[in-house]
């Protein structure tokens, strides 16, 4: 990909989604659940309905796939497979959702596809006809489907046209903030599988703009100027990270750069796109939270502070901690990139929903 975009064959994020083209498959209903292409709102969406009937009204899902904003597709194999089981074993409507991607589209387009699609799903009259009972519809979603989840929960507490509350708000493994992209984490698992550093900086930057000098100020991590200093405080690792996370790192605070960056490009400290500078007391009213996090994972300490901060504010949180994972693993459920960790966090996942929505 890195050659292909340096010879200006292939720009860097649309080789990288070939690999979405070849793990995509088709609509398929089987005895189970019944799967269709449609669109909610004008936003493409898979729609999984559990044909099996139970009695009484459905819980629902509202699903953000991952990819880095650039990268993914609801149809992709293992998002299919796990999407049909929570749909069959949970007798749940899952709406997964095709949103937008970079770098033909820049933030909030990622995020105004998510909303959308969630307010109207939201509504009493489409809650009716799908049969899915109000009190029990979640947001979800991975890496940067994670973030969109988050971000999209925050924004349905301001909405006064948005009357159905959330039950919860799940997010395996997201990516929480722009602000320090030098944590811990970061430094820990640089280069490891299956999201480096520098990948993570290219996804960051590709969310905002196709511009080079962002995601050069980005990988030295002086893309935010001191005017802005005191977002920091809502990403201060060494407060919000327990020790055994902090390990030898030491808290030196932030390294400032140019003014013009977050002038030029706004949603770099934008709550949409960085939903853990939310303010407490706006986080004070967020739906009940699982968050996963994987220990070998350059985004393990935006979701470890998101479940602290969260905690602080009175939310209840269910935060479990793979030591043993490294980001996406809970997609390595189907053969021939099938581990025994996926299967963990998977039914793990699939149990506490079973329990809590």
């Amino acid at each position: 990909s890195e050659v292909a975009d340096l010879l200006g064959v292939m720009h860097f994020m649309e080789s990288m989604r070939l690999i979405t083209v070849l793990e995509r498959v088709a609509p398929t209903s089987d005895e189970n659940v019944t799967v269709t292409d449609t669109k909610f709102n004008n936003v493409p969406v898979r729609l999984y309905l559990p044909r099996r009937a139970r009695g009484g009204l459905r819980r629902a899902m509202v699903y953000f796939h991952g990819g880095g904003w650039c990268l993914g597709d609801a149809g992709m194999h293992a998002y299919d497979h796990i999407s049909r089981r929570i749909s069959n074993e949970l007798s749940a409507v899952v709406v997964s959702v095709n949103y937008r991607l970079a770098p033909q589209h820049h933030f909030p387009a990622q995020f105004e596809d998510v909303y959308a699609v969630t307010k109207f799903f939201l509504q009493s009259k489409v809650l009716s006809q799908y049969g899915v009972d109000p009190t029990r519809v979640c947001v979800a979603g991975d890496s940067a489907g994670g973030n969109l989840a988050a971000a999209v929960a925050q924004q349905l507490l301001e909405d006064p046209e948005v009357k159905t509350k959330l039950k919860a708000q799940i997010l395996l493994y997201p990516a929480l903030q722009a602000l320090d992209l030098n944590l811990p984490s970061y430094q820990d698992n640089d280069n490891k599988p299956i999201l480096p550093r520098m990948l993570m900086v290219r996804f960051w930057s590709e969310y905002f703009t196709s511009d080079p000098a962002l995601r050069e100020a980005m990988a030295s991590n002086r893309h935010v100027s001191a005017e802005f200093g005191h977002l920091f405080q809502f990403v201060n690792w060494s407060h919000l990270l327990p020790a055994e996370m902090r390990k030898a790192h030491v808290y030196s605070g932030p390294t400032f750069g140019s003014a013009g960056l977050a002038q030029k490009y706004p949603g770099l400290l934008d709550p949409r796109a960085s939903p853990l500078l939310a303010s407490d007391a706006r986080l004070r009213h967020l739906p009940p939270a699982y968050i996963l996090t994987c220990e070998h994972d350059v985004l393990r300490d935006d979701g470890v502070m998101y479940a602290a901060r969260l905690r602080a504010a009175g939310v209840p949180v269910t935060h479990h901690h793979a030591k043993d994972a490294f980001h996406g693993a809970m997609m390595f459920v189907l053969w021939p990139l099938e581990l025994a960790v996926g299967h963990r966090l998977l039914n793990a996942y699939m149990e506490w929903l079973n329990e809590n929505l």
